[in-house]
């Protein structure tokens, strides 16, 4: 079965650095775009960014320029890395899948920017 598994939240202060990480599972990886999302306190789910399978990225308008998102086709994994990251990224963020007709999600990991 599909599995999305997020790590590297954090608590980090205003202008620092962070990477997620997303190991996925239970369906053939490279074959499909992968997406991160995430939801801030109060806040609608929202779309970060997108990666395809021949690695072409988009990006919201609010991490352009600040936030890279990659994968590693050898690893099943796909990264988001943030960088210059500001109180209002805080959120829950999420790795999305879709496959089969199915919209997948991991169980979202915390990052918190301080001030």
């Amino acid at each position: 079965q599909v599995q999305l598994v997020e790590s590297g939240g954090g608590l980090v202060q205003a202008g620092g650095s962070l990477r997620l990480s997303c190991a996925a599972s239970g369906y053939r990886f490279s074959d499909n775009a992968m997406r991160w999302y995430r939801q801030g306190p109060g806040k609608r789910r929202e779309h970060v960014a997108t990666i395809s399978s021949s690695s072409y990225a988009n990006y919201a308008d609010p991490v352009k320029g600040r936030f890279t998102i990659s994968r590693d086709n050898a690893k099943n994994t796909v990264y988001l890395q943030m960088n210059s990251l500001k109180p209002e990224d805080t959120a829950v963020y999420y790795c999305n899948l879709w496959y089969g007709s199915l919209n997948y999600w991991g169980q979202g990991t915390q990052v918190t920017v301080s001030s």
